[in-house]
């Protein structure tokens, strides 16, 4: 279930030491998408790189999610207008202090704008997961596998689909809807991710995955 569309000069490695077996995808599915705001659009604030294609192509993953019912969440960072909730990620990235609950550069990209049931999730830390409910309401929808887009696919993409892992439920990042500034830590954080903590493939390879999941269930 791991296709991380190259072949890593590592991979005999984590072969031989038994890393990237294979992750069953189990229904019911949910979707994630972190972060995929403004700002991470614009390759003059957080943006760049890849990050403006896997937006184009996670709009017809949202709209599929939509036609099935999935449970669907966003997440956005904000910042307190007066930084109350300031925190050691922003001592290191003092930028995104710009990010504040009314401005542009954090409202999430208009082809993705959330609709009514959908969850947005506002963190100041990388993790959609760490000090939020996101967990609470995936279970409660019963979630098993979570597909995972959004930016950026080394920070907190990686966090989230780290934390999902730990909390039980099945990450499925698709790798060309998660995108980063710079190419070569996104090729390495996939290449680990699908090493240790997720099945990792393209959007059109996870929807064939998908259905034929869904014919097993």
């Amino acid at each position: 279930m791991n296709n991380t569309e190259q072949t890593h000069p590592d991979s005999q490695t984590y072969d031989r030491q038994g890393f990237g077996q294979p992750l069953a995808l189990k229904a019911p599915f949910g979707l994630l998408i972190v972060d995929f705001v403004n700002g991470f659009a614009d390759p003059d604030a957080f943006g760049g790189g890849n990050i403006r294609p896997a937006i184009e192509r996670t709009v017809p993953v949202l709209q599929h999610a939509r036609e099935k019912g999935w449970p669907v969440a966003h997440t956005r960072i904000v910042v307190q207008d007066d930084d109350a909730n300031a925190n050691i990620f922003t001592l290191k990235v003092p930028s995104l202090l710009g990010l504040k609950e009314h401005l542009h550069a954090s409202q999430i990209v208009d082809e993705l704008t959330p609709i009514a049931g959908e969850l947005v999730v506002r963190k100041t830390l990388p993790s959609g997961f760490f000090g939020t409910d996101l967990a609470h309401w995936l279970t409660f929808r019963g979630v098993q596998t979570l597909l995972v887009a959004g930016a950026v696919t080394s920070g907190c993409v990686r966090a989230s689909v780290c934390d999902a892992m730990c909390l039980g439920f099945r990450p499925l990042v698709l790798s060309d809807c998660v995108g980063d500034r710079a190419m070569a830590p996104h090729d390495a954080n996939l290449f680990d991710m699908a090493q240790k903590y997720a099945a990792v493939m393209p959007r059109d390879a996870a929807f064939q995955a998908i259905a034929a999941a869904e014919q097993k269930a």
